[in-house]
């Protein structure tokens, strides 16, 4: 025995330095994340510095960095240069500028710098030279005209929610209801009914919604008639912009706030990263349709793979006669979960959606054609898509919960005069729940990351609408969704402003982490809960 433990010393070393080494990889990987995702809501300070050429340049430092010089002689003091997210993409062309500290003359924090959050074209930096109503200068000056825009914002934003809801509520309600009415009308005449009190009928619906339509685009162009009020602001360079008040989400002076004004900011900030509509090219705003579509596309994904991977397990465990075409089966289900996801979702657009989907809108809704309605990318055939991406691991884990229950267990209940069917359902199958959930604690958090089959499945950049709404049947399977993860790529690598969109990449990919977490904890919760309540052991 000893000569045995001391022949797996070795092992045993490099079994625990290789598992020490992932957590390490692991818990570097989230640091990293979480450093740049966290301080990204932060309120840094605004500097304005002067150049040893004259220049001024107001902005926010984000980063600092040597600068290489190959073939300096050994000894040669390091040179830095600084990164400065300027903003103003639209009077300088660029967010970000780099400059060497050694042309830096004079660096300040001057506390009348202003940092505007636009709805395009990124942040203005710069000083309140005067307050406008329309053609009326109401203040002038840095003080004066800060107060005057902190108490004209406020409204300002009320009336462009206001013009907001009514496109989406009201008009949106009118849009729904015509569209439903030309649907209609269209269906009509594919039957060969042209004419008739039917039709008769549809047409004279349509004038009343038309009317309530002209009066809520009048409503509407009334509001934007009120938006007169703007501010205009000395930037860097002798350069002013004259901005209306409805482009701006929040002015803040930065310089002059202290940390329980920055971490009140902050986390105003956090909460509209994770409850707002994204905006900029998804480089600003929040990411609530991403967090919907991906919570929802995981919730039918497991509503669709828990059955199909139980019902195979259990036909191959414990129905089917065990034999070479069994013993295959089992290879090539094994074999699945190695195959790329793409070839998954070249699947499921070949299958679901132009094959069942296309089906589904010429015998339900040939009316919309050539417009399809099923026939296109959507969150259910996504979900379906993944749903086979995962089903292998469900039934793996599935197997081996069943493998694990005693043979004796079954042999008693039959025994009792119970039937295959009610051992199966009423004594095995909540034995085995604990390895089903864990089976779909793994599909959960591969689907959860899955982006591949999603591109060609029904993901989108900017999604007009979610799954859910108001609307019959409320539940909408045909629209197409946003997705945390392609969210990340779509930011990361398809943005055509890199340095602003790289913070929002680790934002992002922080918030589908923590999402992640929490889905898992939650079906490990319910799986040990369900392990003490059928415990093999304890029967």
């Amino acid at each position: 025995m000893r000569k045995f433990w001391k022949s797996g010393d070795p092992f045993i070393w490099l079994t625990g330095g290789a598992l020490a080494f992932s957590l390490i990889m692991v818990a570097g990987l989230v640091l990293l994340v979480l450093v740049n995702g966290m301080g990204f809501f932060w309120p840094e300070g605004v500097v304005r510095l002067t150049l040893t050429d004259g220049k001024v340049i107001i902005g926010q430092i984000m980063e600092r960095e040597v600068i290489p010089e190959p073939g300096a002689p050994p000894g040669t003091p390091r040179k830095y240069r600084i990164q400065v997210k300027q903003g103003n993409r639209d009077l300088y062309g660029a967010d970000f500028v780099w400059v060497d500290e050694a042309k830096i003359a004079k660096r300040e924090a001057p506390p009348e710098v202003l940092v505007i959050e636009r709805r395009e074209w990124g942040n203005l930096y710069g000083v309140i030279k005067e307050v406008r109503e329309g053609d009326r200068v109401v203040a002038g000056g840095p003080e004066i005209g800060w107060n005057a825009l902190q108490a004209r914002l406020p409204e300002t934003l009320r009336v462009v929610r206001e013009i907001r809801r009514i496109e989406l509520k009201e008009i949106g309600t009118i849009n729904h209801a015509q569209e439903k009415i030309r649907l209609q009308l269209k269906k009509l005449e594919l039957r060969g009914v042209k004419d008739g009190p039917e039709v008769e009928r549809l047409r004279q619906e349509t004038a009343p919604w038309q009317a309530k339509y002209d009066i809520q685009a009048a409503r509407v162009a009334e509001l934007r008639r009120g938006l007169t009020a703007s501010v205009v602001v000395s930037a860097a360079g002798d350069k002013e912009k004259d901005l209306p008040l409805s482009q701006v989400v929040e002015g803040y002076r930065p310089n002059t706030m202290g940390i329980a004004a920055k971490s009140g900011f902050y986390l105003s900030k956090v909460w509209e990263f994770v409850s707002d509509n994204p905006r900029e090219s998804n480089t600003e705003g929040g990411v609530f349709p991403a967090i919907f579509g991906t919570v929802m596309m995981v919730f039918i994904m497991s509503l669709a793979v828990t059955p199909l991977g139980v019902v195979a397990a259990f036909y191959l465990r414990e129905y089917a006669k065990q034999g070479p075409f069994v013993s295959a089966v089992r290879i090539a289900v094994n074999n699945l979960a190695g195959v790329p996801s793409i070839v998954f979702g070249v699947f499921g657009v070949g299958f679901f959606i132009y094959f069942v989907g296309g089906t589904i809108d010429r015998l339900f809704f040939p009316e919309a054609l050539p417009t399809p309605t099923f026939g296109t990318g959507g969150i259910l055939w996504a979900s379906l898509t993944l749903s086979l991406l995962t089903v292998p691991v469900v039934i793996v884990a599935a197997e081996e919960g069943l493998a694990a229950v005693p043979k004796g267990i079954r042999e008693a209940s039959l025994a009792l005069g119970a039937t295959k069917f009610e051992t199966t359902w009423r004594v095995v199958l909540p034995a085995v729940m604990p390895s089903i959930l864990t089976g779909l604690i793994l599909a959960m958090a591969r689907a959860a990351g899955e982006v591949a089959p999603l591109m060609i499945t029904g993901v989108v950049k900017l999604a007009p609408a979610l799954p859910l709404d108001g609307f019959w049947p409320f539940l909408h399977l045909d629209r197409k969704f946003m997705h945390l993860g392609f969210h990340i790529y779509d930011v990361g690598f398809q943005s055509p402003n890199v340095d602003a969109a790289r913070p929002m990449v680790y934002t992002t990919t922080m918030l589908l982490l923590t999402i992640v977490v929490i889905l898992n904890l939650t079906a490990i919760a319910l799986r040990n809960r369900l392990r003490k309540k059928y415990a093999v052991s304890a029967l």
